[in-house]
């Protein structure tokens, strides 16, 4: 449907096709969207703020402003239409908005100046209020048409108006007082004061007359001396002028004269120079031919050796310049074979370091990966054994065969030598002899004693040279240094 709003409305449109809001004062209001009316005529807001000057005395300020939507500024308008349209222009609410920020600016103004400088700058205290209150109206779009500041008024039981109002007049009435009695002096000082100002001024005008009349009869004399010297002036100007030209005329006659005489002598002159030249042209035509005929009998043979000297200087100057640029261009080419020579050993030499930094690079990445594995490798063998750290190294011991190894280095420590060698038997089974052999018994089973007879002094032996027990699982060492096997 087509809308039109009133001269002192806007249609404000949203929805469908519009980004934001659309203002105009008629328009299409297509399905899918919305309208509304607002009013942009000013309304009056009639307040009483009560605020506080810098001594901390409390006074009224009443104020009637007529404010509305800023028509002029489409920005001010659209800020209008989105914050106030919605609320009617004289709710509370928007009474409470402008109240607000009339009274918080008013105040903070006053408390900030005493109340001598706001009663004698009420004035400048309007403007500034006003403009402050413009500076935050701003943002809503809202424009001052009018503000009307009535007199402060003094708070009750806080009169200082009042009393300002009665020292003013007091100081009016004693201010008058004043002026009466200063009146009467000044007129009878200037009647005074005015008669003898009438006899010194007909003195003065009679003695300026007298001064005045010779001055005219001097002047006049001198006007006339003047002009009989500057007519005698004029008659030697011209006078001079007239000398000046005979002299003129009779020097420019001898120039004349003289230029003259001097173009006669200038023209004999020319002619006997013309004669000398002319004869000295016949002479040297005839030296020049005595000279070519000389040069035809006697230089045709120093031309030809000197031609002959010459390209024989040019051949051995050709030839040095030769060798000197193949010796030049050898060298250069040697200096080329260096630089390629230490540039190749250079890039070789920078090869290797950059191979053997990569292989240490890949060497320390494998131990790291290896610390790694191992870490790894231990904690899952500890954490198997339940942490008991003491089973671990003894499992370490075992598997890497320590034990065997510690007892081959004891071995070939004491070969050659005769220990004392102790041979334990459980008791069970034969005797032992000195040849290793076991009489009665079980074969095999002797074969197993056999075996834990040597446990106890290895045990013993390691102990001694390495400070550490067998696992309680496997035997324990007794104060008799023999072992208890389980």
């Amino acid at each position: 449907m087509y809308k039109v709003a009133s001269p002192s409305e806007y249609l404000v449109i949203t929805g469908v096709g519009i980004t934001d809001i659309k203002l105009t004062k008629k328009g299409w209001v297509l399905p899918g969207q919305s309208f509304t009316v607002f009013d942009v005529s000013p309304v009056n807001y009639t307040f009483e703020v009560q605020a506080m000057s810098a001594e901390k005395l409390p006074f009224l300020l009443p104020a009637v402003f007529t404010i509305g939507p800023r028509v002029d500024d489409e920005p001010s308008l659209l800020k209008y239409a989105k914050l106030i349209s919605p609320h009617d222009k004289l709710s509370h609410h928007v009474k409470e908005l402008v109240q607000g920020i009339i009274e918080g600016e008013t105040r903070v103004l006053a408390a900030s100046m005493t109340m001598e400088e706001i009663f004698k700058g009420t004035k400048e205290f309007k403007q500034e209020v006003f403009e402050k209150v413009q500076l935050e109206l701003n943002q809503f779009g809202l424009l001052i048409y009018n503000a009307n500041v009535k007199q402060l008024v003094d708070v009750r039981g806080h009169e200082y108006f009042s009393y300002l109002g009665q020292k003013t007049q007091m100081e009016v009435a004693n201010q008058a007082k004043v002026d009466v009695a200063e009146a009467r002096m000044q007129g009878e000082i200037g009647s005074k004061l005015r008669e003898g100002q009438t006899l010194q001024n007909a003195a003065k005008i009679d003695v300026e007359t007298k001064i005045i009349a010779t001055q005219r009869q001097g002047e006049g004399k001198k006007e006339e001396i003047k002009v009989k010297a500057a007519v005698k002036v004029y008659e030697n100007e011209r006078e001079a002028e007239v000398a000046e030209a005979n002299a003129d005329l009779a020097k420019k006659k001898a120039g004349w004269t003289k230029k003259a005489q001097v173009s006669e002598v200038e023209a004999a002159k020319a002619v006997a120079l013309r004669e000398a030249e002319l004869q000295r042209e016949v002479e040297r035509m005839n030296a020049l031919t005595r000279t070519e005929k000389l040069k035809a009998e006697f230089l045709s043979k120093a031309s030809v050796e000197y031609e002959t000297k010459v390209q024989e200087a040019n051949w051995e100057l050709y030839k040095k310049q030769k060798d000197a640029e193949a010796v030049l261009y050898e060298k250069e080419k040697a200096a080329e074979a260096q630089k390629a020579m230490a540039e190749a050993a250079y890039y070789t030499r920078q090869q290797l370091v950059d191979g053997e930094l990569y292989a240490k690079k890949k060497e320390a990445e494998g131990l790291v990966t290896l610390a790694q594995a191992q870490g790894i490798y231990l904690r899952t063998l500890l954490d198997a054994l339940g942490g008991n750290y003491t089973a671990l190294r003894d499992y370490l011991m075992i598997n890497k065969g320590m034990f065997q190894e510690i007892a081959k280095i004891n071995a070939e420590a004491v070969q050659g030598l005769k220990p004392t060698i102790s041979i334990w038997t459980n008791g069970t089974g034969g005797e032992a002899i000195d040849d290793g052999s076991a009489v009665g018994g079980n074969v095999a089973m002797k074969e197993v004693a056999g075996v834990y007879r040597m446990l106890p002094p290895l045990f013993k032996t390691v102990h001694e040279q390495t400070g550490m027990l067998p696992p309680a699982w496997l035997g324990t060492l007794t104060d008799s240094s023999h072992s208890n096997l389980n």
